[in-house]
């Protein structure tokens, strides 16, 4: 089985986290979220002192944060471009 596609059948964000929850431990959970709030804030042009005081960040996870950002294959933000889409206040 495929890490990928077990992620793409589940269907609604109670089994995501029921999953998460049965394979990650409660920090690797609040680190994912940390990391995802980190991407959030830099896209909306926050700067790194600011992000780091927000919420305790290490500047070494906030920049390679940053570094996938602008150097990967989008992950971050196609994530926060679908959040915003699907979360318009």
């Amino acid at each position: 089985m495929e890490f990928y596609k077990v992620l793409n059948s589940l269907e609604s964000e109670q089994e995501f986290k029921t999953f998460f929850e049965d394979i990650c431990t409660p920090q690797e959970i609040a680190n994912m979220n940390q990391r995802i709030e980190c991407a959030r804030l830099l896209g909306h042009g926050e700067t790194y002192t600011s992000i780091i005081e927000k919420t305790g960040i290490s500047s070494a996870t906030l920049s390679r944060i940053s570094k996938c950002m602008q150097h990967s294959n989008g992950g971050f933000s196609t994530l926060l471009r679908r959040y915003d889409e699907n979360h318009k206040n």
